[in-house]
């Protein structure tokens, strides 16, 4: 819920996502961002949850089939956009500003959770080093 605005976009995400929630038993504390650890069980939907970067955004343009919203974050920050590209297609675009740097992977850079530390394969490491 960007900016307390739901919207097309937020119900139509949102509801995808559930959907996909009750059919791959992820807790909903995984949608909401407080989780982190490791989902059992099922093929799809199961495994190692970090919570990579968070905060508020600000959104710059509400139009059908298009969202602009700045980010704040720590790793994710500056302007991006949201285009639907079908019925269930997005696509997300990071703007050219002064957070944008070409060539980079900030995935790869940035891999740990903003608030633990740990990856999702430190994560998945000590879970089968508990089964074990």
């Amino acid at each position: 819920m960007l900016g307390g605005v739901i919207n097309e976009y937020y119900r139509a995400a949102l509801a995808d996502l559930m959907n996909q929630v009750r059919h791959h038993a992820i807790s909903f504390e995984a949608v909401q961002g407080d989780f982190e650890g490791v989902h059992h069980g099922q093929a799809r939907g199961s495994g190692a949850v970090i919570i990579w970067d968070e905060g508020p955004a600000e959104i710059l343009r509400d139009q059908p089939g298009h969202l602009s919203f700045r980010l704040p974050g720590s790793k994710l920050a500056g302007g991006f956009a949201l285009t639907r590209t079908g019925e269930r297609r997005w696509i997300l675009v990071k703007v050219r500003d002064e957070h944008a740097h070409a060539g980079s992977d900030i995935v790869a850079e940035h891999p740990a959770s903003i608030r633990s530390g740990r990856t999702w394969q430190d994560l998945a490491c000590a879970r089968h080093q508990d089964s074990a």
